[in-house]
């Protein structure tokens, strides 16, 4: 007879889009299938040099790969399209660098099996360890978010997400950069679903960012663009 957490992950899939992340993603898996036993892990390997796949495979992960870097965006879409046709009734997301807290899963999907969420937010606080710079940059697009929907958003850019099978068969954005899961939350606040969050560490240790500068941000500023109405005047 499976015990609580296996009943608990059973029907969630876990979608991890990585890219170089060969010293992180094994582990990171791991702890991910430690912390929802059941769970379905899906490593969507956005056509990494190193060994990446391999790494994932070895802790236990389903592997989609890329045959070349499409984005993160691509490998999010990737990851959900496999939960979906897996059957899976709640899927999470969090990145193979470390930086989301895999023993947080339990928390963050919780509200989403309970009915109460269809999508919840893994909210980091805009404090040190977070780059000044990051803290300026999720700030401001939390207060545009924000702005938009016309309630609260604690953390518009977080990747740490989980969210129903209805929402994930709704929402399908076009993006394939940093800029989908901002098209993704916007979609999804557009289309009346409830979105909660849940305070979880913020967690920087040095890891390169594959964030590109100025591309992803003029990518970022697009999505916010179809939306200036709102940003000038408020939500209908």
């Amino acid at each position: 007879m499976p015990g609580r957490g296996e009943a608990f992950g059973g029907g969630v899939a876990l979608v991890i889009p990585a890219y170089r992340a060969a010293a992180t993603v094994g582990d990171v898996v791991t702890r991910a299938r430690r912390a929802l036993p059941g769970a379905r892990v899906y490593v969507a390997d956005d056509g990494s040099p190193d060994a990446t796949g391999c790494e994932a495979a070895r802790a236990g992960a389903t592997v989609l790969r890329h045959p070349r870097n499409l984005g993160k965006g691509a490998a999010l879409a990737t990851g959900i399209a496999a939960g979906l046709a897996g059957g899976a009734r709640a899927l999470v997301t969090l990145d193979a660098d470390g930086q989301h807290p895999p023993e947080d899963i339990p928390r963050l999907v919780a509200p989403v099996l309970a009915g109460t969420a269809d999508l919840v937010l893994g909210a980091r606080a805009r404090r040190a360890p977070m780059p000044l710079a990051r803290r300026c940059t999720n700030w401001l697009a939390a207060a545009l978010v924000s702005r938009i929907a016309g309630r609260p958003v604690a953390d518009a850019q977080t990747g740490f997400r989980a969210f129903s099978r209805r929402v994930a068969a709704a929402v399908r954005p076009a993006e394939r950069g940093y800029d989908f899961e901002t098209a993704f939350l916007l979609a999804a606040l557009a289309r009346g679903f409830r979105v909660a969050a849940v305070r979880v560490p913020t967690i920087y240790e040095g890891r390169p960012s594959h964030f590109r500068g100025w591309a992803d941000t003029w990518r970022l500023a697009r999505v916010f663009t179809r939306d200036a109405r709102a940003i000038m005047f408020g939500p209908r």
